[in-house]
């Protein structure tokens, strides 16, 4: 038992999948429509879309700290002055920068194109150009500026500018600069081949700087490789491959020559600051050394007296501390006057000037670090951005905290030289014996020596901030560049006609859903089975203008639609009756065939050997006497009426079925509803029961008029007309409200009008169909 409710739940999921498909299948011509069209459209684009190549290229943010001895600058990692950390998310977003494509423009002079017509496609010559254009500022031509035209190459010396609806502005010579509308310029033709050119029309575009900064910007990825590699890939695309190489090479080129710039600048400011340093101590030194010369001059000394060696020894010994004590005294005081005089500016400071003290060293370097990243970020925001504003506090206190540590500092300096010189005090007590000139000399002497150390010492750093001026690299090592053919992004045309499929196919299936969406008209059984009522059978759709279509041919699909009907009406009406079988044929409305469907039931009934009687009881509306082609006649309203007429006189035979016979309406009553409350009509359908098989009686509208409604009683079954593609489903509640009242009972749906081609209907194998134009 569960294995055949399987069996019935799959079946019936596959039936639903059927139908659905069978609803689509119908408008196969739409879609292949719809198809083509898109696939046309495709087509011609692709005409005039201009194939795109892409350029590719990889580079290493180096990170100072871990290149060891691999680094250039290994040998010079004493200095301490580039010993900055490289963030690769900050690099991507430099290399994304205005700026630095702002540059890249103007080194390849991407503001200008040169186009020539190649069938429906303009081709851009960029390493092959035809002539070169040239203007500058001087000229009046602006960055903002943007211009249009046509240049006609007419011999070796000569070109003519057309606008672009092909006007001519003027002729001009190669190499002078020339006044049109757009401006001041200046043509140069290319000098490879040059003849070729003559005779050809170029298209010039000179597009705004800000443009064709964009535009490369919005074509550019910068994205990491790995987030455990230092590696960038950059790529661009565009119609020319030689283009997107060079941007690619240029944009790296930029980035390093600005990184380079970027690190330079805190050595060529310990630089300038060390010559300032030197050339006040030159000045010093000149000074104690002519004191020394004249001194000796006027003393006339050559050396120390031996009798004091030892005591100077001792001395000696001091007086070099005094001179290392004084000597940082003085760096520290020229380090205090350069951050007091910088006030709230924050310029750089020097580093690493022979101050014996890690924590200033350390701080100092941060400071640098900070204003280095500062002047970065000013470069592509304002003062009033977030992060400049976060750097500026922390200079500040950076500076406050260099201010403190070098005033820290110089208290035990001083503290240590005055020890120093108490001790110098004493040894000079104990060679008191040593002529006092000795004594003023030893002084002009220290002098000497301290500017003389310092000197030195400023000169050795001199050489090294040159040192490291002249080898600063960038930061970054190109691994792949983009060097090469850039490969062409083969897939943009065949995505274009996959998108054209796709749109030719979503454009039938939204039409369709629109349509039945805002459908409200009864198309197939699906739309009864919502009605608790049994589904009889659906009659196909033909052209046919015959209103007798049973019968026929007996191989038509129609006769084996009627046949069908035939055979399911015996299941549902009752066996064990005397008399004949009464079927009622009516509708929701007029026009939904139950006329057609009542005479041509009849007909095959009769084709079966039965004798089979067709009423018109739609008083209102009889049609069955003209589907047959015969004139009116007297019927039920003259036997209603009158007395004297008999049923049997006004039933007649149908010459073309021999067991077919009709018993007409009559003339139209004005009063039909009162008229079929006549008693004599249980006499009628009680002669048709006696003297027929089969009564099948084609009645009014039961939601129009209420006249069948009167007739119930003398109906065994019910056959509910509902015409395909004609009746509103929201008149489907007047059947139900019928049946759930018990106005009418064993009631079955007939949908007449099916169509097989949109999958409505059963089938029956043959692939014909019927129709009619008023039933």
């Amino acid at each position: 038992m569960e294995k055949t409710e399987d069996i019935f739940e799959q079946f019936e999921s596959q039936t639903t999948f059927r139908d659905t498909f069978d609803k689509y299948k119908v408008y196969w011509k739409l879609f292949l429509i719809s198809i083509t069209i898109c696939l046309s459209v495709a087509y011609v684009m692709s005409l005039y879309k201009v194939s795109m190549y892409e350029a590719n290229a990889r580079i290493l943010i180096k990170d100072n700290e871990s290149q060891g001895s691999l680094s250039e600058l290994s040998a010079f990692a004493d200095l301490d002055l580039l010993q900055a950390k490289n963030n690769v998310q900050n690099e991507i977003e430099i290399l994304k920068t205005k700026r630095l494509m702002e540059k890249v423009v103007k080194d390849l002079n991407l503001r200008v194109q040169y186009f020539t017509e190649n069938g429906p496609i303009s081709k851009e010559h960029y390493s092959a150009q035809p002539l070169v254009f040239n203007a500058n500022e001087n000229d009046g031509w602006r960055d903002d500026s943007f211009s249009e035209f046509f240049v006609k190459i007419v011999s070796f010396s000569e070109y003519e500018i057309y606008d672009l609806q092909e006007k001519l502005i003027g002729k001009f010579e190669f190499g002078k600069k020339v006044t049109t509308k757009y401006g001041k310029f200046v043509f140069t033709p290319a000098e490879m081949n040059r003849k070729s050119w003559i005779g050809s029309t170029i298209k010039v575009v000179v597009s705004s700087l800000d443009q064709t900064v964009g535009k490369y910007l919005g074509m550019l990825k910068v994205e990491s490789m790995s987030t455990n590699a230092n590696v960038i890939q950059l790529s661009i695309r565009d119609n020319v491959p030689e283009k997107a190489v060079d941007i690619i090479n240029s944009l790296i080129k930029q980035h390093n020559l600005d990184a380079i710039e970027d690190k330079n600048l805190v050595t060529k400011n310990t630089s300038d600051f060390i010559n300032e340093r030197m050339n006040l101590i030159s000045k010093e030194l000149s000074v104690v050394e002519n004191d020394v010369e004249k001194f000796k001059s006027k003393n006339k000394l050559v050396n120390i007296p031996s009798e004091a060696e030892i005591t100077i020894q001792s001395e000696s010994y001091t007086e070099q501390e005094i001179i290392n004590v004084n000597t940082q005294l003085s760096l520290v005081d020229y380090m205090l006057d350069y951050v007091v005089s910088m006030g709230s500016e924050k310029a750089f400071i020097p580093s690493n000037i022979g101050i014996e003290d890690a924590t200033i060293a350390s701080l100092t370097g941060q400071y640098n670090q900070l204003v280095i990243e500062k002047n970065r970020l000013l470069k592509t925001a304002s003062n009033k951005n977030p992060v400049v504003i976060n750097i500026e506090e922390q200079l500040t206190t950076l500076q406050k905290s260099i201010k403190e540590s070098l005033d820290n500092l110089k208290v035990p300096l001083v503290y240590r030289l005055k020890a120093l010189n108490k001790k110098d005090y004493e040894n000079n007590s104990k060679i008191s014996k040593i002529p006092g000139f000795e004594k003023d000399y030893r002084n002009i002497e220290r002098q000497q020596q301290i500017k003389e150390s310092l000197y030195l010492y400023l000169l050795q750093k001199r050489e090294e901030t040159a040192i490291a001026l002249a080898v600063t690299i960038a930061n970054t090592k190109v691994l792949d560049d983009a060097n090469g053919s850039a490969y062409k992004v083969s897939s943009q045309k065949r995505t274009l006609f996959y998108y054209a499929l796709f749109i030719g196919l979503i454009i039938p299936f939204i039409f369709i859903y629109l349509r039945e969406l805002f459908d409200t008209k009864v198309h197939t059984k699906n739309d009864l089975e919502k009605i608790n009522i049994p589904f009889l059978g659906d009659i196909p759709f033909t052209k046919s203008s015959s209103k007798v279509i049973s019968g026929l041919k007996e191989n038509s699909s129609i006769s084996e639609a009627f046949r069908l009907l035939r055979t399911h009406l015996n299941f549902l009406l009752p066996k064990n009756t005397e008399g004949g079988k009464t079927i009622f044929v009516t509708s929701t409305l007029s026009k939904e065939g139950k006329s057609f469907i009542a005479l041509n039931l009849a007909v095959t009934y009769s084709l079966s050997n039965k004798k089979v009687l067709v009423i018109e009881m739609d008083l209102r509306n009889p049609k069955i006497l003209k589907y047959l082609n015969i004139d009116e006649k007297i019927g039920i309203t003259n036997f209603l009426i009158d007395d004297r007429v008999q049923i049997k006189d006004l039933i007649f035979p149908i010459s073309d079925f021999p067991n077919l016979s009709v018993l007409p309406s009559g003339p139209i009553p004005p009063n039909p509803s009162e008229m079929l409350m006549n008693e004599k009509i249980q006499e009628l359908f009680s002669y048709a029961r006696a003297n027929f098989d089969y009564i099948i009686v084609d009645t009014a509208p039961v939601g129009m008029v209420a006249d069948t409604l009167l007739l119930t009683q003398f109906a065994d079954t019910f056959v509910y007309v509902v015409r395909a593609n004609y009746l509103d489903k929201r008149y489907l509640r007047v059947p139900k409200i019928l049946v759930n009242e018990k106005k009418i009972e064993n009631v079955s749906f007939l949908l007449n009008g099916s169509d097989e081609k949109r999958g409505y209907g059963y089938g029956y194998g043959y692939g014909y169909g019927y129709g009619y134009k008023e039933n």
